[in-house]
């Protein structure tokens, strides 16, 4: 009895972390700029696909659309609402133009035609409240995200026809309370209007989106705090987000592995509770996700995170090097390079037209093993070689793309020849040296035992020990 007890329980908890895994998450991203009544927005439908990308790749299933009619938005929300019913996270994002009349808020379809408050009233908009309220309703967690509060032409319309009555339009959105469960964000304060950003690039508040809230092992009020201090600092204090929340427990969009069996039992709410023993876990999670970046912000997120964590170090000394630029080594290897090398990006396509071997691609492992940058010559170019090679050439300024092209690969050659101590570098004139120290026939053999392949296999271990060393302090 005492075994099928036992046997009961670890089903149990097998079935409690399947399900931590598997929660259901639903999103519905729309970004509308192609107006036909008022000015376009060129960038809201760039920033709902970015938005669509980003949450795809932390598990949600994503309803998406671009510059999208009234039908077309009342058929998207209604798949929406079907799909996120019951579901354990539900997010609303859109980007595009928004009205408040009379403390309400609107969402405006591209075929929109507003004259008159009537109009916004009788469903020429879409009412916010409502709609999200028949959507996402009954889901565990609701996220709402609007960067909406552009400054509104239809306002200024709507004011001149109010001939009989007054009306209330503000250039920005109202207000919003959030229910228990739901975290809603505005791009700039109640009011107010938020920037949409340079063409062809991500408004200020989708992009602090996209950079924090999907951070491995980062709770989304943590990450909403970035985010306003992120737009806060880019907009020159020009946009602060502005948002309520009513979650009675810890989200994460990210959830570092670490922490996904000790949080395996959500709460009645969907939410999971703050895990417990598994900080070290999380730690290392993070690190691993920024220590590559060449951006000192997001080092500094780390500190921020981690005032004293184990990667302390090693953050601060990746910012020093970040601010003062390429060390006088780096500059010294660059000397010579054919500019063409820092722009040209390296393909598939340009590394076979390179024509190397397994042979070739051994002694590029080599090279790469000798400059620190540590690898097994297997002369196979598979996932970890392109990871060193992407280390290797964001060190020295090139593309970093995991593969090589003509000019790399000629510049990566003449690196490790200028290297002293190397498996190419002077193997053949040490050993012969060797060879003329010892007087008499009797030592001649000892020579040439130690002759050209063992010198270069004495470099070779050298270089992986500078790469050992190298890969510790990469540590």
């Amino acid at each position: 009895m005492r075994y099928l007890t036992l046997l009961a329980s670890l089903m149990c908890m097998a079935l409690s972390v399947s399900a931590a895994k598997a929660d259901r998450r639903v999103a519905f991203v729309v970004g509308n700029g192609n107006y036909k009544n008022v000015a376009q927005l060129p960038n809201p439908p760039i920033d709902a696909k970015a938005m669509a990308a980003t949450l795809r790749n932390v598990g949600f299933e994503v309803i998406e659309g671009s510059n999208l009619s009234r039908d077309q938005m009342t058929e998207k929300l209604l798949d929406f609402g079907r799909k996120a019913q019951g579901s354990d996270i539900a997010l609303f994002y859109y980007a595009g133009h928004g009205i408040a009349v009379s403390g309400t808020n609107y969402l405006l379809p591209v075929d929109a035609d507003i004259k008159s408050e009537m109009d916004v009233k009788l469903g020429a908009a879409i009412n916010i409240d409502l709609t999200l309220e028949q959507t996402m309703g009954d889901a565990k967690v609701k996220l709402v995200f609007l960067d909406a509060c552009r400054d509104n032409p239809f306002a200024a319309k709507i004011k001149s026809n109010a001939a009989t009555r007054s009306v209330n339009v503000q250039s920005g959105l109202a207000e919003m309370k959030s229910g228990e469960g739901t975290l809603i964000a505005f791009a700039t304060g109640p009011g107010q209007t938020a920037l949409d950003g340079q063409e062809g690039n991500n408004s200020p508040f989708t992009r602090a989106l996209i950079d924090n809230i999907t951070k491995p092992g980062v709770e989304i009020q943590q990450a909403m705090t970035s985010v306003r201090a992120q737009v806060n600092e880019e907009t020159r204090k020009g946009q602060l987000p502005w948002g309520h929340t009513n979650l009675t427990g810890t989200v994460y969009l990210n959830q570092a592995p670490t922490t996904q069996v000790a949080n395996a039992a959500p709460t009645a709410t969907g939410i999971v509770p703050v895990a417990s023993g598994s900080s070290d876990g999380v730690e290392l999670e993070y690190w691993r996700s920024v220590k590559e970046s060449n951006k000192p912000e997001e080092l500094n997120a780390y500190l921020s995170a981690y005032p004293n964590g184990q990667f302390k170090a090693l953050a601060l000394a990746r910012i020093a090097a970040i601010k003062s630029g390429p060390s006088t080594a780096t500059r010294t290897l660059n000397a010579g390079v054919d500019p063409a090398t820092f722009t040209d990006e390296a393909t598939q396509l340009t590394e076979d037209q390179i024509g190397l071997d397994k042979t070739g691609r051994r002694d590029v492992q080599r090279r790469l093993t000798g400059l620190g940058f540590d690898i097994k010559p297997t002369g196979v170019f598979g996932e970890e070689t392109r990871a060193v090679l992407k280390r290797w050439q964001a060190a020295r300024g090139y593309p970093s793309s995991g593969y090589l092209n003509k000019n790399q690969h000629k510049a990566l050659l003449s690196e490790i020849v200028a290297a002293p101590a190397t498996a190419s570098d002077g193997s053949q004139k040490a050993p012969r040296r060797a060879a003329s120290a010892p007087s008499g026939s009797a030592p001649a053999p000892a020579p040439q035992r130690s002759n050209p392949g063992d010198a270069a296999g004495a470099a070779f271990v050298g270089g992986v020990v500078g790469g050992m060393m190298g890969g510790m302090f990469r540590r």
